[in-house]
């Protein structure tokens, strides 16, 4: 049966930032489905109340609280999964984000954080990650990248270009590892998370947002987490190299931050 496919049973997975928003709601879909989970983010408290939905699910989840801006930590995830849980099959880099800023505020050492944040970190689990995957079943990495990357928009350029290299990263990574290990992306649109709190709490801008949003709303974490499922999946078995859109059909900004002309 085509449900199957979705199944994960038996599988490890390692999700990034997943103490709230997308990457817990991504923990708790690949949980839902049958895997056991590390999870790691800076805030312990968070990750605890997400282990607990793991664990009501019956699944394994393994916490790891620590800063993920430093890449020697969130390579060591890989080994971690590995030596507590046996193996590792999944990977999620949700890690990531930047605020935005007008562009004469825009200074090069922001921009390459912007880059390390959303990309280094992610390529460095990655590169962690590949060998144990190889020694198994080979495996799937699903990297969170926005809308953004490939929207116009003022404010956005330290973001934008960084989830642009990520989305660009995912098609080179999947050449280099095919066959065995899959790498997609996911291009995340306006989803309603504690970053979009500001928008979410105000009517206005709320319905603003979904006026200029072809589907006429915000979205959930479960749409994204449910598209990490897919990839990681069998289901998404014979994808690699892409990047999904889950954005409600955005094809401009949903929000303009009204930064003035210079």
């Amino acid at each position: 049966m085509v449900i199957e496919r979705f199944s994960v049973e038996g599988r490890v997975a390692i999700v990034t930032g997943a103490g709230r928003g997308l990457g817990a709601a991504s923990a708790l879909a690949l949980a839902q489905a049958g895997a056991d989970v590390l999870i790691s983010s800076r805030t312990e408290s968070q990750l605890v109340q997400v282990a607990e939905r793991v664990e009501a699910l019956g699944r394994r989840c393994v916490v790891v609280p620590t800063d993920l801006n430093d890449l020697d930590s969130v390579a060591s995830l890989a080994s971690q999964a590995e030596n507590d849980l046996g193996r590792l099959d999944i990977v999620v880099n949700n890690l990531g984000g930047t605020m935005p800023r007008a562009f004469l505020d825009t200074t090069p050492e922001f921009l390459e954080e912007a880059f390390h944040f959303n990309v280094s970190t992610a390529h460095a689990l990655t590169r962690a990650a590949v060998p144990i995957m190889l020694a198994r079943d080979g495996g799937s990495v699903v990297n969170i990248s926005s809308a953004m990357s490939r929207l116009v928009g003022r404010g956005f350029l330290a973001y934008g270009t960084a989830k642009a290299a990520m989305s660009h990263y995912t098609r080179l990574a999947a050449r280099d590892l095919a066959p065995r290990i899959r790498v997609n992306a996911i291009a995340v649109g306006s989803i309603a998370t504690s970053a979009l709190d500001i928008v979410v709490n105000d009517d206005g801008l709320r319905s603003a947002m979904e006026a200029a949003t072809p589907l006429h709303a915000i979205g959930d974490p479960e749409h994204i987490a449910a598209t990490v499922l897919y990839l990681a999946s069998p289901a998404g078995g014979y994808v690699t190299g892409k990047v999904v859109e889950v954005d409600g059909g955005t094809e401009q900004p949903s929000l303009e931050l009204g930064l003035p002309d210079l």
